[in-house]
Protein backbone atom coordinates (compact mmCIF):
# COMPACT_ATOMS: atom_id res chain seq x y z
CA UNK A 1 0.00 0.00 0.00
CA UNK A 2 1.13 3.44 -0.38
CA UNK A 3 1.89 4.60 3.14
CA UNK A 4 1.20 9.13 2.06
CA UNK A 5 -2.26 7.46 -0.24
CA UNK A 6 -3.65 5.54 3.05
CA UNK A 7 -3.52 7.86 5.85
CA UNK A 8 -6.83 9.55 6.85
CA UNK A 9 -6.86 13.82 6.10
CA UNK A 10 -8.22 15.22 9.13
CA UNK A 11 -10.66 18.05 8.23
CA UNK A 12 -9.94 21.27 10.82
CA UNK A 13 -13.30 23.03 12.30
CA UNK A 14 -14.55 25.39 9.80
CA UNK A 15 -13.70 23.39 6.48
CA UNK A 16 -16.52 21.70 4.41
CA UNK A 17 -15.30 18.43 1.99
CA UNK A 18 -17.69 17.34 -0.79
CA UNK A 19 -17.04 14.67 -3.45
CA UNK A 20 -19.56 15.03 -6.25
CA UNK A 21 -19.94 12.76 -9.57
CA UNK A 22 -16.85 12.06 -11.55
CA UNK A 23 -14.74 12.87 -8.14
CA UNK A 24 -14.67 16.60 -8.27
CA UNK A 25 -13.96 17.87 -5.05
CA UNK A 26 -14.88 20.63 -3.34
CA UNK A 27 -13.22 22.10 -0.14
CA UNK A 28 -14.95 25.26 1.45
CA UNK A 29 -13.10 27.53 4.36
CA UNK A 30 -12.67 30.25 5.94
CA UNK A 31 -9.76 31.47 3.46
CA UNK A 32 -12.14 30.52 0.46
CA UNK A 33 -13.22 27.84 -1.92
CA UNK A 34 -11.43 25.13 -4.27
CA UNK A 35 -12.70 22.83 -6.59
CA UNK A 36 -10.88 19.82 -8.22
CA UNK A 37 -11.32 17.37 -10.36
CA UNK A 38 -9.53 14.26 -9.02
CA UNK A 39 -8.67 11.00 -11.03
CA UNK A 40 -12.25 8.86 -11.28
CA UNK A 41 -10.55 5.56 -10.48
CA UNK A 42 -10.27 6.69 -7.23
CA UNK A 43 -12.58 6.51 -4.81
CA UNK A 44 -13.04 9.20 -1.67
CA UNK A 45 -14.92 8.49 0.64
CA UNK A 46 -15.91 11.55 3.50
CA UNK A 47 -16.68 9.81 7.08
CA UNK A 48 -17.29 12.09 9.57
CA UNK A 49 -13.96 14.26 10.11
CA UNK A 50 -11.69 12.59 8.25
CA UNK A 51 -11.06 11.68 4.45
CA UNK A 52 -9.74 8.24 3.25
CA UNK A 53 -8.46 7.58 -0.56
CA UNK A 54 -8.30 4.00 -1.89
CA UNK A 55 -7.57 2.52 -5.16
CA UNK A 56 -9.31 -0.21 -6.92
CA UNK A 57 -6.64 -2.60 -7.84
CA UNK A 58 -2.45 -2.64 -7.96
CA UNK A 59 -1.81 -1.64 -10.73
CA UNK A 60 1.10 0.72 -11.61
CA UNK A 61 -1.16 3.71 -12.73
CA UNK A 62 -3.84 3.53 -9.86
CA UNK A 63 -0.68 2.59 -6.77
CA UNK A 64 0.94 6.15 -8.55
CA UNK A 65 -2.56 8.06 -8.33
CA UNK A 66 -3.03 7.20 -4.86
CA UNK A 67 -0.82 8.81 -3.13
CA UNK A 68 -1.22 11.62 -5.52
CA UNK A 69 -4.84 12.43 -4.98
CA UNK A 70 -4.37 12.33 -1.11
CA UNK A 71 -1.76 14.80 -1.10
CA UNK A 72 -3.99 16.88 -3.47
CA UNK A 73 -7.08 16.87 -1.18
CA UNK A 74 -4.66 17.80 1.61
CA UNK A 75 -3.30 20.71 -0.01
CA UNK A 76 -6.62 21.70 -0.54
CA UNK A 77 -7.38 21.60 3.05
CA UNK A 78 -4.70 23.07 4.06
CA UNK A 79 -5.00 25.80 1.53
CA UNK A 80 -8.54 26.51 2.38
CA UNK A 81 -7.38 27.04 6.07
CA UNK A 82 -4.13 28.06 6.77
CA UNK A 83 -3.17 29.18 3.09
CA UNK A 84 0.40 29.13 1.22
CA UNK A 85 2.85 31.37 0.91
CA UNK A 86 5.83 31.89 -0.73
CA UNK A 87 8.91 34.15 0.26
CA UNK A 88 11.16 35.87 -2.48
CA UNK A 89 14.57 37.97 -1.99
CA UNK A 90 16.09 40.88 -4.52
CA UNK A 91 19.59 40.43 -4.11
CA UNK A 92 21.70 42.61 -6.34
CA UNK A 93 22.97 46.88 -6.20
CA UNK A 94 19.70 48.91 -7.38
CA UNK A 95 17.43 45.55 -7.50
CA UNK A 96 14.17 46.34 -6.52
CA UNK A 97 10.64 45.13 -6.07
CA UNK A 98 7.26 47.54 -6.11
CA UNK A 99 3.74 47.50 -5.93
CA UNK A 100 0.95 49.10 -7.60
CA UNK A 101 -2.36 47.88 -6.80
CA UNK A 102 -2.57 44.39 -8.84
CA UNK A 103 0.70 45.25 -10.67
CA UNK A 104 4.36 44.31 -9.08
CA UNK A 105 7.07 46.45 -11.01
CA UNK A 106 10.54 44.52 -10.83
CA UNK A 107 14.15 47.16 -11.51
CA UNK A 108 16.51 44.05 -12.26
CA UNK A 109 19.45 45.56 -14.10
CA UNK A 110 17.94 45.69 -17.83
CA UNK A 111 17.10 48.63 -19.76
CA UNK A 112 13.29 48.45 -19.03
CA UNK A 113 11.14 47.70 -15.61
CA UNK A 114 9.49 44.27 -15.64
CA UNK A 115 5.59 44.31 -14.95
CA UNK A 116 3.81 41.71 -13.69
CA UNK A 117 -0.06 41.42 -13.18
CA UNK A 118 -1.04 39.43 -10.29
CA UNK A 119 -2.98 36.16 -11.19
CA UNK A 120 -6.71 35.33 -10.19
CA UNK A 121 -6.56 34.36 -6.34
CA UNK A 122 -3.27 35.36 -5.45
CA UNK A 123 -1.88 38.06 -3.75
CA UNK A 124 1.43 39.81 -3.95
CA UNK A 125 2.74 41.63 -0.86
CA UNK A 126 6.31 43.31 -1.30
CA UNK A 127 8.20 44.19 1.78
CA UNK A 128 10.78 47.01 2.34
CA UNK A 129 12.39 47.05 -1.68
CA UNK A 130 13.81 43.57 -1.62
CA UNK A 131 11.64 41.22 -0.48
CA UNK A 132 8.41 39.74 -2.10
CA UNK A 133 5.35 37.38 -0.61
CA UNK A 134 3.09 35.46 -3.05
CA UNK A 135 0.06 34.67 -0.84
CA UNK A 136 -2.95 32.17 -1.78
CA UNK A 137 -4.83 29.62 -1.55
CA UNK A 138 -3.98 27.21 -4.18
CA UNK A 139 -0.63 25.56 -3.48
CA UNK A 140 -0.22 24.89 -7.07
CA UNK A 141 -0.73 28.60 -8.17
CA UNK A 142 1.19 30.05 -5.46
CA UNK A 143 4.50 28.10 -6.02
CA UNK A 144 4.02 28.95 -10.39
CA UNK A 145 3.63 32.50 -9.41
CA UNK A 146 6.69 32.77 -7.27
CA UNK A 147 8.38 30.59 -9.64
CA UNK A 148 8.00 33.07 -12.81
CA UNK A 149 8.92 35.96 -10.61
CA UNK A 150 11.71 33.92 -9.61
CA UNK A 151 12.35 33.00 -13.40
CA UNK A 152 13.19 36.75 -14.43
CA UNK A 153 16.28 36.77 -13.18
CA UNK A 154 17.25 34.17 -11.57
CA UNK A 155 20.32 34.09 -8.67
CA UNK A 156 24.08 33.91 -10.34
CA UNK A 157 26.47 32.08 -8.99
CA UNK A 158 29.39 34.50 -8.46
CA UNK A 159 27.92 37.63 -7.00
CA UNK A 160 24.27 35.87 -5.62
CA UNK A 161 22.38 38.67 -7.45
CA UNK A 162 18.92 38.04 -8.72
CA UNK A 163 15.71 36.99 -6.97
CA UNK A 164 16.14 33.66 -4.86
CA UNK A 165 13.42 31.93 -2.28
CA UNK A 166 14.09 33.21 0.70
CA UNK A 167 15.21 29.39 1.97
CA UNK A 168 17.02 28.66 -1.09
CA UNK A 169 21.22 28.41 -0.54
CA UNK A 170 23.10 29.28 -3.72
CA UNK A 171 26.40 27.36 -4.15
CA UNK A 172 28.80 29.87 -5.24
CA UNK A 173 31.95 29.81 -7.45
CA UNK A 174 35.03 31.47 -6.77
CA UNK A 175 35.80 34.31 -9.93
CA UNK A 176 38.50 34.22 -11.85
CA UNK A 177 41.97 35.80 -10.46
CA UNK A 178 44.50 38.42 -11.92
CA UNK A 179 47.79 38.01 -12.28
Amino acid sequence: MSRIGRMPIAIPAGVTVAVAENNQVTVKGPKGELVRVLPAEMEIKVEGDTVTVSRPNDLKKMRSLHGLTRTLINNMVIGVNQGYEKVLEVNGVGYRAQKQGKKLTLSLGYSHPVEMEDPEGIEVVVEGTNKIIVKGIDKEKVGQYAAEIREKRAPEPYKGKGIKYADEVIRRKVGKTGK
